[in-house]
């Protein structure tokens, strides 16, 4: 995935990579000021098309396409449950682990965990079995709310699915 941003901002980070505390107000040694926490913009991708970045803090177990939960006010991300919960949830962009900082798309065509097949169109649940990813079989109080799977398991290649977001949440309730 090669996101290019549309939002007007100098040092900007490239959507796909992570940075270490201390240079996260100095982006690619530019000496440009570089996103600040909960930072919103807009990229796109030659294949993918447009879509929307927030700029988290990462956390532990992290990988591309894993799904978090994200607190804006407290500036924490959490791998989003298997069991569900409630919240805004986001996609990494990058292997984002604790201590480190990064892009998760919130709106567009993202690329997110899906180890089981599922089915074009679906409405998308959180995996039970694994926390971060994503299914279409429905299981109350999981259900990933603004989210239609749009292609099945493999693609664009293994253990990852193409699902559309827009702002997407747990809704924690029963379905």
């Amino acid at each position: 995935m090669a996101y290019v941003p549309h939002t007007p901002h100098l040092g900007l980070q490239p959507i796909a990579t992570t940075i270490l505390p201390g240079s996260s107000s100095l982006v690619l040694g530019r000496g440009a000021p570089g996103p600040f926490l909960g930072d919103i913009i807009r990229a796109e991708d030659p294949t993918y098309g447009v879509g929307e970045f927030i700029y988290l803090k990462g956390v532990a177990a992290t990988v591309v396409g894993s799904l978090v939960t994200y607190d804006q006010y407290l500036n924490t991300t959490t791998i989003a449950p298997a069991t569900g919960g409630n919240g805004p949830v986001a996609v990494a962009m990058s292997a984002n682990i604790a201590g480190q900082y990064g892009w998760y798309q919130i709106a567009g065509a993202a690329v997110v965990k899906a180890p089981n097949a599922m089915v074009v169109g679906a409405d998308v649940f959180m995996l039970a079995a694994t926390p971060g990813s994503v299914d279409d079989a429905p299981v109350n109080g999981e259900q990933v709310v603004n989210a239609k799977v749009s292609t099945t398991t493999g693609t664009p290649s293994a253990g990852l699915a193409v699902i559309q977001i827009n702002r997407p949440f747990l809704q924690g309730q029963i379905v």
